[in-house]
């Protein structure tokens, strides 16, 4: 089999271990990973993909770069002092298979998910699903219920997003204007249309679709994670009529306003003619 682009990229990582001499052999390298070294070799082979569990356990053993490992962005190995500024190790459901699945943030978890972000267990207690589509297989991805009004029309209450997550070393490069992102801060889960200044500012500043509610900035040290909304799963599908009615309300809106136009364009005609008469 053709192994994956990170199953690669955690061979590269492996091979400069090897390098610096940090591991004497693969096989110690599975050991300490607590691995089969059978099932290793088969990776290092390109037969077999990396389990999330190994690159897990790799990356808090041996600092293997897990951007790296993602993205293909940054070093191989991180440093002692990049540990604990360059990403967050977050916990991850799999299946039987190794394989990541979705996990779910109802609402009702929304308070506890802010402030008890490190609990595995509760992350792991949360409901959890999967897709079919394959972007949905690399990288690690988190559903998020919409709360309220402000992304109103794009999104409503009720609607859930589907996200991938940025780690915090790329926040400065990934975070682009105008998408829609969740943000976790220190004190909500918000869904907003971000814009980046974490360059300039180390802000962001995020706008809603809703009109009714103001802009407003949100300081890069208040935000714990942020995730890229890549898709919707919603539970409101409009009837045929409700579409026809909107149609025709926004049809009778426009005539209306095209009537009172042509009035007060023969109101302004009839102004000019008593004036030239005169």
């Amino acid at each position: 089999m053709n192994s994956s682009i990170v199953t690669q990229r955690f061979i590269k990582c492996h091979n400069k271990l090897r390098e610096l001499k940090v591991i004497k052999s693969s096989r110690q390298f599975a050991i300490e990973l607590d691995y089969l070294p059978q099932s290793l070799s088969e990776i290092l082979k390109g037969r077999r993909d990396v389990t999330i569990e190994v690159i897990r356990k790799a990356v808090e053993i041996y600092k293997i770069n897990p951007i790296f490992i993602f993205s293909g962005e940054g070093p191989l190995i991180l440093k002692d002092e990049d540990m604990n500024k360059s990403f967050r190790v977050l916990t991850i459901v799999t299946d039987e298979n190794d394989s990541e699945r979705i996990v779910h943030v109802p609402i009702p978890a929304h308070a506890s998910y802010v402030s008890t972000l490190d609990d595995s267990k509760f992350i792991e207690n949360l409901p959890s699903f999967t897709l079919p589509d394959y972007k949905y297989k690399v990288g690690t991805h988190r559903c998020f219920d919409v709360i309220g009004d402000s992304m109103e029309p794009t999104l409503f209450e009720g609607d859930k997003v589907v996200c991938s997550f940025i780690e915090p070393a790329l926040w400065e490069t990934a975070v682009k204007d105008s998408y829609v992102y969740v943000l976790v801060t220190k004190d909500d889960i918000l869904v907003r249309r971000a814009y980046n200044q974490i360059s300039a500012n180390k802000q962001l500043e995020l706008r809603s679709d809703n009109t009714y509610y103001d802009n407003y900035i949100s300081q890069i040290s208040n935000i714990q994670e942020i995730w890229y909304v890549r898709a919707k799963i919603s539970p409101f599908l409009p009837s045929p009529n409700r579409i026809n009615n909107q149609l025709f309300n926004e049809i009778s809106a426009l005539r209306e306003t095209l009537r009172e136009q042509s009035a007060t364009i023969n109101d302004m005609s009839e102004t000019i003619g008593r004036f030239i008469d005169r």
